[in-house]
């Protein structure tokens, strides 16, 4: 029941989040880092939320991890980031990724998807689809 709360709590939080950051002022960017994608820092805008996909565009939305809990410092990651192929250009699909209290190391600030599967594989990490959509550009880091 806690866990259930918890997460319902950070999709809460997240969605205020974004959809705060993108009325406050959508039409300035934020350079500094606040999301890492293939082991770099990125910057972002913030500008919409998204319906969910509807079965035909699940494709255009790339993951992004968000830790309910681990290291300081963490910030979300994505699954892929501008000159990766696979990226979609900032349309993104929420995942709360939690570490698991019985981690037999200490935990590490993840940057990249490799990192973030490589662990979840290992069963340090549990990953929840908070089923939150939204439309977020990944910008230089200046």
């Amino acid at each position: 029941m806690l866990r259930k709360v918890t997460l319902i709590v950070s999709v809460l939080a997240l969605s205020l989040m974004v959809v705060g950051t993108a009325s406050a002022d959508p039409g300035k960017p934020d350079f500094s880092a606040g999301v890492y994608g293939d082991g770099v820092g990125w910057g972002t805008k913030a500008t919409t939320s998204l319906p969910a996909p509807n079965g035909k565009n699940n494709q255009s939305f790339d993951k992004i991890f968000v830790f309910t809990n681990g290291a300081d410092g963490q910030l979300p990651v994505s699954e892929a980031a501008p000159g990766n192929p696979n990226y979609n250009g900032g349309r993104w699909s929420v995942q709360l990724a939690t570490w698991a209290d019985d981690v037999p190391h200490d935990i590490t600030v993840l940057t990249s998807y490799e990192e973030v599967m490589f662990h979840y594989e290992l069963g340090h990490l549990s990953i929840v689809d908070a089923e939150t959509y939204f439309q977020c550009p990944l910008l230089p880091v200046k």
